[in-house]
């Protein structure tokens, strides 16, 4: 499984400490190569890994910033992705099985162990295929193609 990750220069630690250990659990991590700065921004680095997660199907994103909350604004931004600020396992779970979200957000002032347990579920929850939620997916598909 395809993992691309991204993060602001105030995220580097924790994103180094994670890719660290989805590697050691032999996902396949791919970091964002943009550049870094003091004064790099978030956005960047939601638009470069949304639009790789947009062209390789099947795969996820990982994206951290200080709450998660702008990195998924502007993820969200980029047609096919849906991006979900998560900060409980159970909140994974449900934006990947009812929404069948493809990037997840978190903020680094987590502590690692929970942003870790997040990650694993969120890339091990299958998305539903309940009429339901295949529908509201469509129609926000639609949406998006300006239907």
């Amino acid at each position: 499984m395809k993992i691309y990750i991204g993060t602001d220069h105030r995220g580097i630690e924790i994103e180094n400490q994670i890719i660290t250990s989805l590697r050691e659990n032999n996902y396949e991590v791919i970091d964002s190569t943009l550049p870094h700065s003091d004064t790099d921004d978030y956005v960047d680095f939601a638009i470069d890994v949304a639009n790789k997660v947009k062209n390789d199907p099947g795969s996820f994103g990982v994206l951290i910033c200080g709450t998660g909350i702008g990195m998924s604004i502007a993820a969200n931004k980029v047609k096919g992705i849906r991006a979900a600020r998560c900060i409980t396992p159970i909140d994974a779970y449900h934006t990947r099985k009812d929404n069948h979200a493809n990037i997840l957000c978190l903020g680094y002032n987590q502590d690692l162990k929970l942003l870790l347990e997040i990650i694993d579920t969120f890339v091990n929850t299958k998305g539903s295929d309940e009429e339901r939620h295949i529908r509201r997916i469509n129609k926000i598909s639609s949406y998006e193609e300006g239907n």
